[in-house]
């Protein structure tokens, strides 16, 4: 009974944790591949779409954030001036 009990609290040995590592990352890309498959991925034309909505977006970000540095500019050297 004693070697019992001490079998359940002894951890695995150096060999055993790496083994049980890399299934786990083996089992972590199978998972991954399977839900890769469950994807629904846009046309081209929905691709295309998509790029020119965020590209313009980057502009126009671009734009305003260019437009606050050039006044937070200005206005410090407003006050330092």
């Amino acid at each position: 009974m004693a070697k019992a009990e001490e079998n359940k609290n002894t951890k695995p040995g150096f060999v055993q944790r790496c083994v049980n590592f890399f299934k786990g990352i083996g089992r972590s890309f199978k998972n991954m591949f399977h839900e890769l498959k469950k994807v629904s991925w846009p046309s081209k034309k929905e691709l295309l779409n998509y790029s020119v909505v965020v590209f313009v977006f980057m502009i126009v970000m671009g734009v305003i954030i260019g437009v606050f540095d050039l006044g937070a500019g200005a206005l410090i050297r407003l006050i330092t001036g």
